[in-house]
């Protein structure tokens, strides 16, 4: 029986870990109103929060939702700032149970483990192996279950108030992405399978830990199963590298039948062993064991962006030092990989004059 971290609700509670919480939901987000607006008597009414936390009576508010189209259309979702703090003072406390426990090539939202550390690892195992198998999740926020979820949280999470307000959270977005899953029948279902609660909100800080947590037991799977020593999680992309094909085909079927134990399932097409050399995709590059190069989609978000704002620029909408910050985004982006003269023929826009108001 793996060991249990109980007695976990009053640290979560305590004013101390709330003020803590909306010190870190607000950072970056001052200007908008509705921080603005819970700003001006914080004391108070993170004071009126704990108790409700305390009292059981807390419940979560309705989600905004709008929709991005980059080069895939992603339906985000933002909660009220009420609920993002409880959301930042639910992970301070439960997230240093799982980092403890997480492998070391797990990827996003982890501290120092950001898409250049994910990159530069990608690119170690490249030069070590010949082939890769890169594996990437179908639907995978749309389609993680929440029974099952739950059930790997509570193998680690003793403490049942805790436990009751995830699912308070869960329960909250579980009708945000009910458009976006395309139902999957697994071995042994039932019809009333199909109404399984399911989702979680592209958007909160729970969602990118939740979906971390999620692919855990995957993750030990590949490892100490498989015995792959090679392996690297990014979110959902997942990369397997060997010294031949048929271990890579071998490891492909073990890995579908695992995923259906989690009532997830991978993107066949995508999913086909491949020789390192030939480059493969992940996070945004294309990879090869001697150069990475940004994925054409992305050189045209950023295009599209850079066009917008020098279109603001020239209305006078925004100052140069807006604009300078796209532009240095982007630079520092892009500028560990062989783009150099990518970046160039990018910025040789001229800039254009300002409009009189």
């Amino acid at each position: 029986m793996p060991k249990r971290t109980r007695n976990l609700w009053p640290e979560l509670v305590s004013f101390a870990n709330l003020w803590t919480a909306y010190l870190a939901a607000r950072r970056g987000k001052r200007g908008r109103p509705a921080v603005s607006g819970y700003e001006f008597d914080a004391e108070i009414r993170l004071l009126r929060l704990q108790e409700r936390l305390e009292a059981g009576t807390y419940q979560p508010g309705a989600y905004r939702t709008f929709v991005v189209r980059e080069w895939k259309r992603r339906v985000i979702s933002a909660a009220p700032f009420a609920d993002r703090i409880v959301h930042h003072a639910l992970c301070q406390v439960i997230e240093p149970i799982w980092e403890a426990r997480f492998i070391h090539d797990s990827y996003a939202c982890r501290v120092g483990k950001g898409t250049l550390a994910a990159l530069n690892r990608a690119q170690h195992f490249a030069r070590a192996h010949p082939y890769v198998l890169p594996i990437d999740v179908r639907e995978f926020f749309p389609s993680i279950d929440h029974g099952v979820l739950t059930a790997i949280l509570a193998r680690h999470i003793g403490d049942q108030r805790v436990l009751d307000l995830i699912a308070q959270i869960l329960a909250g977005g579980r009708d945000v992405l009910a458009e976006e899953y395309t139902p999957v029948i697994f071995p042994g279902d039932d019809l009333f399978a199909l109404s399984r609660p399911r989702g979680l909100p592209i958007g909160n800080l729970t969602s990118q830990f939740f979906a971390n947590v999620s692919l855990h037991p995957l993750d030990l799977f590949i490892k100490q199963d498989l015995g792959c020593r090679a392996y690297l999680r990014y979110c959902d992309d997942l990369l397997l590298f060997a010294d031949d094909k048929p271990t890579l085909h071998r490891w492909r079927s073990a890995l579908v039948d695992r995923l259906a134990t989690l009532r997830l399932t991978l993107h066949d097409r995508r999913a086909q062993p491949a020789p390192v050399a030939a480059g493969f995709p992940f996070v945004g590059w294309t990879v090869t064991p001697e150069k990475r190069r940004l994925r054409r989609r992305n050189v045209l978000r950023f295009w599209h962006r850079y066009r917008s704002r020098l279109a603001a620029y020239g209305r006078g909408e925004i100052d140069l030092d807006r604009l300078g910050a796209t532009v240095h985004g982007w630079v520092g982006q892009t500028k560990h990989g062989s783009t150099t003269g990518l970046r160039k023929a990018v910025l040789r826009m001229l800039i254009p004059k300002v409009r009189p108001l």
